[in-house]
């Protein structure tokens, strides 16, 4: 059977703020199509990890390989350039936008329309925003929210921001969906309904890597996790294997090592 090729491949990938190493060679890989889950306590490095991957932190050393080429994103617009999305643990939407304007915000970067289109107002300018609007109201279907398409995002519950920030995240046409705890907050009904989501998503065609709190939802989840402790990676393996493993039960499961 042939080997499912890798998407991303971090190499000894290593953050340091002052004297405190928030990643101190962190390697790993994904392959193409599946979910991801990196997991561990807070201060791990887990969301260091996504800053430095989507541009939003410079690496002290190391690289990651994405797509079979070196990433030079040194801003999250040039990872969401090659195919990397991303949503962040503290939502980050426009209030004051309705729910279908924030989806057009993530067409922005596969849009072609210049300064000349938006002034002169030409047909193609003119198709092309009618379908940015189309599809950003697929992708509001999609999510499961289209009902909320034209409320401001400041005004939809929790977890329907949640959703409204991944479909913006796909707008973007991702290649890896980077999702940074999207289930914090949600109750157990809004977390299955995430659960379903994110497997549609990747059925799609879409690969994901996940930073999560909730090990129940990980582990049922995810085809293979990596669990970060004070900034290394002390596990990588399927699921039943690291919730076996003894560093991860003393470091992040809460038992201890008999």
């Amino acid at each position: 059977m042939n080997q499912v090729p890798l998407l991303l491949e971090a190499h000894e990938v290593a953050k340091h703020f002052g004297g405190v190493k928030a990643l101190h060679d962190v390697s790993l890989t994904i392959r193409r199509g599946e979910i991801y889950g990196l997991i561990g306590p807070n201060g791990a490095g887990k969301t260091t990890f996504f800053n430095c991957l989507t541009g939003l932190y410079k690496n002290e050393s190391g690289h990651f390989i994405f797509d079979g080429v070196k990433l030079e994103a040194d801003a999250p617009h040039k990872a969401a350039a090659v195919g990397i999305a991303r949503t962040f643990q503290n939502i980050r939407l426009f209030g004051n936008m309705t729910a279908i304007e924030n989806v057009m915000v993530g067409r922005h970067l596969r849009t072609h329309a210049g300064v000349f289109g938006a002034i002169t107002r030409n047909p193609t300018t003119r198709a092309e925003e009618a379908a940015i609007a189309r599809r950003a109201e697929e992708l509001l279907h999609y999510v499961g929210i289209h009902e909320r398409a034209h409320d401001y995002a400041k005004h939809l519950s929790y977890g329907d921001q949640r959703r409204l920030e991944i479909a913006r995240a796909l707008a973007t046409e991702p290649k890896l969906l980077a999702l940074d705890e999207p289930a914090a907050g949600m109750n157990g009904t809004e977390t299955e309904a995430l659960r379903v989501l994110v497997e549609g998503i990747c059925r799609d065609g879409v690969t994901v890597l996940l930073i999560e709190h909730d090990v129940k939802l990980v582990m049922g989840l995810c085809g293979r996790v990596a669990v970060l402790d004070y900034g290394e990676k002390i596990c990588e393996d399927v699921p039943v294997v690291v919730q076996k493993d003894p560093r991860v039960i003393e470091a992040y499961l809460g038992g201890s090592v008999a």
